[in-house]
């Protein structure tokens, strides 16, 4: 008997890893000092689990540990790479890119840079959401300061081209960075091999605790940027305040775990994703999948069902735990800004669904999800091309 409610909202949030927890508690009992008293036992201890943290996380990525600095989350972090970056070489090169189905964080920020007095340019992309790489290297020149771009979407799931993009950026002497929240420990990730100048990581997405992320930030001038909060001057004065050991600890941890386990996670996720589909590909006619079906990370499947309403189809399978967007734009009315950016209509974007498989989703929670999503979907109707 499966237990519910069943959870497959894994792109808003995932559960803690208990090895996460066992390397966090030390830090939250015993060794409660704090990492930048540096003239005693108690500070090193804690100072360690940061500077092993950074090892950890800088591997994931292919980096160095001293280009990996701690922050509170992704959002946190996007905010201090686009607003540090325009701040630092806005002048010389005011002008900033990025791309229509960012995270609302990445957009409100390029929205706040573009209020007070830079050039912003939001590129669309294509019907599967994938970026046309003509239309960025048109729109980037020697103006630009940054390019943004989102390695794995938030709530369709595509990958976009970093490695081409990077190329770009690189070319044109422009800055660049991606919003890995949903990438980083799910795919491979080398900072050179893209060129990457700046990433932004966050716990909670691979089995780590809330409140933690990270920013890597190429070593050197040319990726100086403006402090976003002014203090005591830690990491390296580009995030100042004190870190919290125990959060650090487990987004180490979860980076360790999630790096040794990529391709095999990778493969299991596909199954069970394919599994799901093939339910509701062969229970439903009409069904529309959202994103490019082949370039994705297959754990997020976003699927629109026409003809139902949304929100009626949610409260007819409680059982589930899956989205209809967004987790950070849910108090937001509205159909899903990123499923319209693709050609879906207000009505498809509004019957549409975000289904997410995680490390911990078991076959027999595919099966039964499946059967009720096709079963909830024939009551109310069916679909209505």
């Amino acid at each position: 008997m499966v237990k519910t409610p069943i959870y497959l909202d894994c792109q808003a949030t995932t559960p803690l890893d208990g090895l996460v927890l066992d390397a966090m508690l030390p830090y939250l009992t015993d060794h409660f000092g704090n990492p930048h008293s540096s003239t005693h036992s108690f500070g090193w201890r804690a100072e360690g689990a940061l500077d092993a943290a950074r090892e950890q996380v800088s591997k994931v990525i292919v980096a160095s540990s001293d280009e990996i600095y701690f922050t509170s989350g992704a959002s946190e972090t996007n905010n201090m790479v686009i607003k540090g970056v325009m701040e630092l070489w806005g002048k010389k090169r005011p002008k900033l890119v990025t791309v229509a189905t960012e995270h609302k964080c990445v957009l409100e920020s390029a929205f706040y840079c573009a209020a007070h007095g830079y050039q912003l340019e939001v590129l669309p992309v294509e019907a599967n959401g994938i970026l046309d790489l003509d239309r960025i290297s048109d729109a980037v020149d020697d103006q630009t300061a940054l390019i943004s771009v989102m390695a794995v979407n938030n709530e369709i799931g595509v990958i976009q081209p970093l490695e081409e993009i990077g190329k770009i950026a690189k070319a044109k002497g422009a800055l660049f960075h991606s919003d890995a929240a949903q990438a980083f420990g799910k795919i491979p990730l080398d900072m050179d091999a893209l060129k990457l100048d700046f990433l932004s990581i966050s716990g909670h997405k691979i089995y780590g605790p809330k409140g933690v992320g990270a920013l890597y930030k190429r070593a050197g001038r040319s990726t100086a940027m403006a402090p976003f909060f002014s203090g005591g001057g830690q990491e390296n004065g580009i995030r100042s305040g004190t870190q919290a050991p125990a959060l650090v600890a487990g987004l180490g941890k979860a980076a360790e775990i999630a790096d040794n386990e990529l391709d095999c996670e990778a493969n299991r996720t596909y199954a069970l994703a394919n599994r799901f589909k093939k339910v509701l590909f062969e229970g439903l006619d009409g069904l529309l999948f959202n994103g490019d079906e082949n370039k994705r990370w297959p754990g997020n499947l976003n699927l629109s069902f026409p003809g139902i309403d949304g929100d009626l189809l949610l409260a007819n399978i409680r059982e589930l735990a899956v989205s209809s967007g967004a987790a950070c734009a849910s108090a937001v009315s509205g159909p899903s800004y990123v499923l319209q950016a693709i050609g879906r209509s207000e009505a498809e974007a509004k019957s549409s669904l975000r289904i997410g498989f995680g490390r911990f989703t078991t076959e027999e929670e595919v099966d039964f999800a499946a059967a009720k999503l096709v079963y909830a979907v024939s009551e109310l109707g069916g679909i209505k091309p």
